[in-house]
């Protein structure tokens, strides 16, 4: 059985601007990493059919041991699809040797309008077992509360 996870979030700017930060490469890497981490891209190319290589550092790893490294989670990402202003689908597989992070997962961002500004949800569908419900949810959320800040100044 596999799993989905989402998680919106209103941010109060519009459509545009809101989905230009969800493929722009220094944008990302601002608001990207949940709490507790940091980012940074070895490669980036964001259009259909491009890709990009994603490494996550975990500020502390003691605590959360990181899915390729004691303190990193490494993922390729596929551009499966790009719908300007409104989605992107990504498919992502994280690096490890562990059986339970493999598995591809795909990621869809959407961003809608909405009267106050922008409605950006992020689901996650075929989320390999590895990744704990509880902590997903988190980093997603996270991630949102992030790209809020980012946005809203």
């Amino acid at each position: 059985m596999t799993r989905t996870d989402r998680a919106s979030l209103l941010v109060h700017v519009d459509r545009a601007t809101a989905f230009a930060a969800l493929t722009d490469r220094v944008a990302l890497e601002a608001w990207l990493s949940p709490e507790g981490m940091s980012g940074r891209f070895e490669r980036f190319d964001m259009r259909a059919g491009g890709s990009y290589r994603l490494v996550l550092t975990y500020d502390d790893a003691s605590d959360a041991p990181g899915k390729t490294t004691a303190a990193e989670d490494v993922s390729e990402v596929r551009i499966a699809s790009l719908d300007p202003g409104r989605s992107i689908v990504q498919l992502v597989d994280f690096e490890s040797d562990d059986p339970a992070f493999q598995g591809t997962m795909t990621m869809e961002s959407t961003v809608v309008d909405d009267p106050h500004g922008a409605v950006v949800t992020i689901e996650a569908r075929d989320v390999p077992p590895g990744v704990g419900a509880a902590d997903h949810a988190l980093g997603i959320t996270s991630s949102l509360a992030n790209l809020a800040r980012y946005l809203e100044g």
